[in-house]
């Protein structure tokens, strides 16, 4: 077993580890299929050896052609650690710096067997999303960390590390890219042989910038969009006896079964993959499963009677479970569903993020690598029937939203009938989250802020959520409006639920929807609780990608953007290069993350608390320009709510100088000029 201070060691060459290939009872990525000539083939060959000196080299070749050939993709598993992967308390790193440490914390976590979804492929979650595109990338990175100075900046290509660089101290010690490919060449062919190639990476979004923290973030956000759903659908706060269907209990989709527990509904989950849903059922995540629609239906119509809390999965297709529905619909005349979405990773359909109804899962995965032009069309009716039930059931007083996983985009792409006449190019049938739900709290700057304690002690994180709950309450007592109210208080009412339903996975980390000055505040009292002690050591404080300014992607977080600019990329780009000149320790700027590969541009950050007043000043900084980034490009597109913000902002700080839209108040004047 290796130790901490070997994995800083750099890349383990003499002797070299044990070849012990893919590890059994291990979920594994599906295979990738990408094409490659045989030129090309020499080309990732070449690439995978270049990490490794001459004398090494013809042992190795022909392994990591034989993974190429069996995986369509070189992951270097002679090189998979021999260690427990996890986030270890953040003083055990050999390191030269606070800020090093707890980057190691986060990139361990983010490999955790627990937390992964295939951590021998370093995919975190997705199906995709990869931390490094090989494991000899890993140690390398883990070294570079273990000798960096305060005066050094690691540069990050797609996995690759390209090496430390001199910056200075006030400069972020780590900068990553994952998947910058020229546009007219960001198509999802070119990416599959790219990756192939070891050239780019899909980092999703929190899996390349090393800030995953458990399905707890996703937890959060559907518990979020579940209850502001039933105020806009159902007009209820109570959602007991109501019903929601969905797919997917994967790395990220596994928080819906704890969500549907946590707002008190009965969610039934369907998921074709038994290791999936058996590890969300002895987490205790899921409440009950079983594999019979009979039981599924049976079970469901128990649970609406007696207004039952459960969560219900299903081990099967979810186009059975909704065509299901419609029978029992269609022979009963009763509904039994109220909400619905669907969160299968629908960016990635073809290469294992949606399984087709008419095969089973082993079945598909087969078919999956030997003929995918065949798999694509089984997806594409697969994603026809689907919508064709959620249109059936939608007749009734059943309302379904699109859960930014790209699954109306691909249900378009395959025929399936989600056109909205006269709608622009980011509207279907059914709206996004965004659009209906979510994307008035955007302009209100709220999004998910999370942290994460490095000292791994549970008793640092009690205290974070005991500061966070008196600032948010403060802040109520303080005064604020109604619709700000309401959002701090459903996330009062998380925190203080947090510890009872175990949403911590991996480290020791803790997510909220707050604006601009909740975060400010929440940053300054955890920096000054690590200062005094309270805290036992530094925290990292980060967020979702999918936030504010964070991402600029027209088929979620900027579909509800109608003045043209949805499909422009200068808020995320802008959002990551503001944060690294305001103090983030580290920054991420993304290809893909959520709707697919050449979708979407993504950043992230991570900021290290460590009690020092430059720490505040950091945090003051960087947290004000990552809302208020997002709130002023929303404002300017026309949005109120974001614009009454913005004013607001602009009277509390000088500073801040915002240009205000002045809005066309007579449409006649746009009418008579197109008739000249």
């Amino acid at each position: 077993m290796s130790s901490l201070q070997v994995l800083c060691s750099g890349l383990p060459l003499r002797p070299l580890p044990e070849n012990r290939g893919r590890q059994a009872g291990v979920p594994h990525a599906p295979v990738r299929t990408p094409g490659l000539s045989l030129a090309e083939k020499q080309l990732a060959l070449r690439n995978a050896l270049r990490y490794f000196p001459a004398d090494v080299q013809e042992l190795l070749a022909p392994e990591f052609a034989q993974e190429l050939q069996l995986y369509g993709h070189i992951y270097m598993y002679r090189f998979c650690p021999d260690i427990e992967m996890r986030a270890y308390p953040v003083e055990q790193y050999p390191c030269q710096t606070k800020a090093a440490a707890a980057i190691m914390h986060m990139i361990m976590n983010n490999l955790d067997p627990a937390v992964a979804q295939f951590p021998q492929e370093l995919v975190t979650y997705g199906g995709n999303g990869q931390v490094f595109s090989n494991w000899a990338q890993f140690w390398l990175t883990m070294f570079y960390l273990s000798k960096m100075t305060e005066e050094q900046t690691l540069v990050m290509y797609s996995g690759h590390p390209l090496g430390l660089f001199p910056s200075s101290c006030s400069a972020p010690r780590l900068i990553i890219t994952n998947g910058m490919v020229i546009p007219n060449y960001s198509s999802r062919m070119e990416y599959e042989k790219l990756f192939a190639l070891g050239v780019t990476m899909y980092g999703q979004m929190t899996a390349g910038s090393y800030c995953y923290i458990g399905p707890q973030g996703i937890v959060h956000g559907t518990v979020l969009t579940m209850l502001n759903a039933a105020r806009r659908y159902l007009g209820i706060e109570d959602l007991a006896g109501k019903v929601f269907v969905t797919s997917g209990l994967g790395g990220m989709s596994g928080a819906q079964a704890k969500a549907a527990v946590i707002v008190g509904c009965i969610g039934v989950i369907a998921e074709v993959d038994k290791a999936a849903l058996e590890k969300r059922h002895k987490q205790g995540w899921l409440m009950e499963v079983t594999d019979s629609l009979d039981r599924c239906i049976q079970r469901l119509r128990e649970a609406r009677k007696r207004k039952e809390v459960l969560s219900l999965g299903y081990h099967g297709n979810v186009v059975a479970l909704w065509e299901r529905l419609v029978h029992e619909l269609d022979t009963t005349g009763e509904c039994l569903v109220d909400l619905g979405s669907d969160q299968t990773s629908c960016h990635n359909p073809f290469n294992g993020g949606y399984y087709p109804v008419q095969l089973s899962f082993t079945e598909a995965q087969s078919l999956m690598a030997s003929n995918p032009a065949v798999f694509k069309d089984l997806v594409q009716e697969s994603l026809r029937r689907q919508v064709s039930a959620i249109n059936r059931l939608a007749k009734e007083k059943f309302f379904f939203w699109d859960y930014g996983n790209a699954f109306l985009l691909e249900a378009q792409r395959a025929g399936a009938d989600v056109e909205k006449k006269g709608a622009g190019r980011t509207e279907f049938r059914y709206p996004s989250y965004v659009q209906h739900i979510m994307g008035d709290i955007f302009s209100q700057g709220f999004g998910p802020f999370r942290w994460v304690c490095t000292s791994g002690d549970p008793q640092d994180l009690a205290v974070t959520d005991e500061l966070a709950t008196s600032v948010l309450e403060e802040a109520i007592a303080n005064g604020v409006k109604a619709s700000v109210k309401l959002q701090y208080m459903d996330n009062i009412r998380w925190i203080r639920e947090a510890a009872r339903h175990r949403l911590v996975v991996g480290s020791q980390a803790r997510i909220l929807y707050s604006d601009q000055k909740g975060r400010v505040a929440i940053a300054v009292a955890i920096n000054q609780a690590i200062a005094c002690r309270r805290i036992k050591a530094p925290v990292v404080l980060s967020r979702d990608h999918h936030d504010v300014s964070g991402t600029d992607s027209p088929f979620r977080e900027t579909s509800n953007i109608y003045d043209g600019s949805a499909f422009c990329a200068d808020m995320a780009v802008q959002n990551f290069v503001g944060d690294a000149c305001r103090g983030a320790t580290w920054v991420a700027l993304h290809n893909g993350g959520g709707v697919g590969w050449g979708e979407v541009i993504n950043g992230g950050f991570g900021l290290v608390l460590d009690g020092t007043p430059e720490a505040e000043q950091r945090a003051r900084l960087m947290l004000s320009w990552d809302v208020s980034n997002g709130v002023a490009r929303r404002c300017w597109s026309g949005n109120q709510k974001a614009y009454e913000i913005i004013c607001q902002t602009m009277q509390e700080n000088s500073s801040l100088v915002v240009t205000l839209p002045h809005e066309v108040e007579d449409e006649r004047v746009l009418q008579q000029a197109l008739q000249l």
